[in-house]
């Protein structure tokens, strides 16, 4: 089960009901967090949610609405007397950048374990899930990130056993490694079905459309999109700015066919979103207009 939680919906400044942009994702003890705006923390308490098991931060980009809450929030874990590594993954110059905001939180009982993105696109892998990372087009170097949990195939006990593999190998096979018993090289496709469907959120946000985004959200099963203006005389202010309007978001859903599609990243001026849904669902139905703490548990299907 993968546990997604929207923590700040919130662009440019926090209002008294929506923080700053974060996102939380929960999956197999591992906790990763992208983006830490203003709010974050009390986001996260408001959850219910724990700092302490935090262990991979992305970011998007680096203006203050996507990174002004960190500072804090390492604090916070320090305090909670967290010892294991911080992964921490962004666009050229983040060790700059957190270290610079590290000179009011200098002491932290915690490495801190610098990944820069350099690449169009890269996939890092962690224990049990991928983190897929995308550039996109802002007015400063800006990713998206997809978090993907692969599912392997069926383990076939009746072909293990055909093959004569013992018991004590049939743990190692599923977990996608050759076994060589008496001589004899047994491969994991002897014994496993086809990779079943997996689990797939992505999240973007800061850019105007681009095709990198559809191909990262295609069949996912949560697309977390900006949708920094819904008023219908935005669309010159979305360019210059270089953002996104609601029906923008809508068409890039259509093309990447995800589950569901949540808005997020909205402006200060956007009080009601809910107001402006409509011009997004005549273009792809199954979409939500983010709230703070909007929350999901996806599950694989059988």
């Amino acid at each position: 089960m993968l546990d997604v939680c929207l923590l700040g919906t919130g662009g440019m400044m926090p209002l008294p009901k929506r923080w700053l942009t974060s996102l939380m994702c929960r999956y197999n003890g591992s906790n990763i967090l992208i983006d830490c705006g203003e709010g974050t923390q009390v986001a996260i308490k408001q959850k219910g949610w724990s700092f302490k098991p935090i262990d991979v931060v992305c970011f998007t980009h680096y203006h203050a609405d996507h990174i002004s809450g960190l500072p804090g929030l390492l604090l916070t874990m320090g305090n909670a007397e967290r010892t294991e590594p911080v992964t921490m993954i962004g666009p050229k110059g983040l060790e700059k950048v957190v270290n610079s905001l590290r000179i009011i939180a200098p002491e932290l009982p915690f490495e801190i374990r610098f990944m820069e993105l350099t690449k169009p696109e890269q996939s890092i892998q962690f224990q049990g899930y991928r983190i897929n990372a995308f550039r996109v087009k802002h007015n400063v170097v800006c990713y998206g990130y997809s978090i993907a949990v692969d599912r392997s195939g069926k383990f076939h006990p009746d072909k293990a056993k055909e093959l004569n593999i013992p018991v004590q190998n049939w743990g190692r096979l599923q977990k996608g490694e050759t076994v060589v018993v008496d001589g004899n090289v047994y491969t994991p496709d002897m014994v496993m079905g086809e990779p079943r469907k997996g689990l797939k959120v992505t999240y973007t946000t800061d850019t105007r459309p681009v095709d990198a985004i559809v191909k990262a959200a295609q069949g996912a099963d949560l697309f977390i999109c900006e949708g920094m203006y819904g008023e219908p005389d935005k669309d010159k202010k979305a360019k210059e700015y270089r953002h996104m309007t609601f029906r923008e978001a809508a068409h890039i859903a259509e093309q990447a066919k995800p589950k569901e599609m949540w808005l997020t990243h909205y402006s200060p001026s956007l009080v009601r979103p809910e107001q402006y849904m409509d011009t997004v669902t005549e273009v792809f139905a199954n979409a939500k207009a983010g709230k703070d703490g909007m929350s999901v548990d996806l599950v694989f299907e059988e």
